[in-house]
């Protein structure tokens, strides 16, 4: 039988689980939830900071891309009727990313659909950053897809500080979800970002028909790129896209997971991003405390996301500073 008391006064004196102790997470079962969920949530009093990593992102490019990604609304294989549009104009990004500073927000962060961007695109966005970096108040953060070192250099040079490029899935389960693209693909531009100098943000999606084992294995896969930042989505099934019909996990599944990932990042950031607003708010609230000490505000890419004003009373009751 596992033992979380043991595993979790590991990690509390300083050291990591192993692959074989991580894995062995998936045999908790439903007697041992609480006492899974009582562990994580020492150990991120313990070790956690206690303000939270608030970020918003602005859908910059919309749509059209040719990825084919089984979940997601944006991927031209599908139909799915969101709104397209090519680069979000100047007025637009810089309106919206007003809003967030006044609000407080801590990141603000431009996505774009599509493989990735370069050319005249990119040399547009990289200005539009160099004019936020240069008003202050918000650090800046990019996910542009599978850029190479010179693009991202391009990014880092005009003050992006973070990059964020998710997994999405373990490698096991990627390759049902997604042909065009891998997980290598996502390392090779995660291991090109950190060498230019950025943070990175990687995470996935849970909810997409992969195992409880799955969900452990992406946890694992991500100790390879070390991000200081892991979102966590819960899929929101898109009508059009092949996973319109999944069935969602159980909320008390999702709390494990969020245990899982801290158990295995016991000191990262995981931040609440799509799909959090399915969740009752005392399942949000208990989330909060065993782990997710950071999240995605405001609306968010082709979904609606939260009120900040609601979200930071949240954050608050969950014992975060904001």
């Amino acid at each position: 039988m596992i033992d979380i008391k043991s595993l979790k006064d590991k990690i509390l004196s300083g050291n990591l689980l192993s692959r074989e102790e991580a894995l062995s997470l998936c045999d908790v079962e439903p007697h041992m939830q609480d006492d899974l969920w009582n562990a994580a949530e020492e150990i991120t009093k313990a070790l956690c900071d206690k303000t939270f990593d608030s970020c918003s992102i602005i859908n910059a490019r919309s749509g059209k891309c040719p990825e084919n990604c089984k979940w997601c609304a944006q991927s031209a294989h599908y139909k799915t009727r969101i709104d397209t549009y090519p680069l979000v104009s100047h007025e637009e990004c810089m309106k919206t990313a007003e809003l967030n500073r006044k609000a407080g927000i801590k990141r603000f962060s431009l996505v774009t659909s599509g493989r990735k961007m370069c050319g005249k695109d990119l040399d547009t966005v990289c200005g539009y950053y160099r004019e936020l970096h240069d008003k202050g108040g918000m650090h800046l953060c990019a996910s542009m897809g599978l850029l190479d070192k010179d693009e991202l250099k391009k990014l880092y040079d005009s003050g992006v500080t973070r990059y964020h490029c998710n997994l999405e899935a373990a490698p096991s389960y990627f390759s049902q979800l997604c042909t065009t693209h891998t997980v290598e693909d996502k390392i090779k531009t995660i291991e090109l970002a950190r060498e230019v100098g950025f943070e990175v943000c990687s995470g996935g999606i849970i909810g997409m028909g992969e195992s409880r084992l799955q969900r452990i294995e992406l946890a694992l896969e991500l100790l390879r790129v070390n991000p200081h930042s892991i979102p966590i989505n819960l899929l929101c099934p898109i009508p059009g896209t092949p996973l319109e019909n999944a069935e969602p996990i159980s909320e008390e599944e999702v709390l494990n997971t969020i245990s899982f990932f801290r158990f295995i990042h016991p000191s990262k950031i995981l931040r609440f991003a799509g799909g959090r607003a399915k969740l009752s708010r005392e399942t949000q609230l208990k989330a909060l405390r065993i782990g997710m000490n950071g999240g995605v505000m405001g609306d968010l890419l082709t979904t609606i996301g939260s009120k900040v004003s609601d979200d930071k009373k949240l954050i608050e009751e969950g014992g975060y500073d904001y």
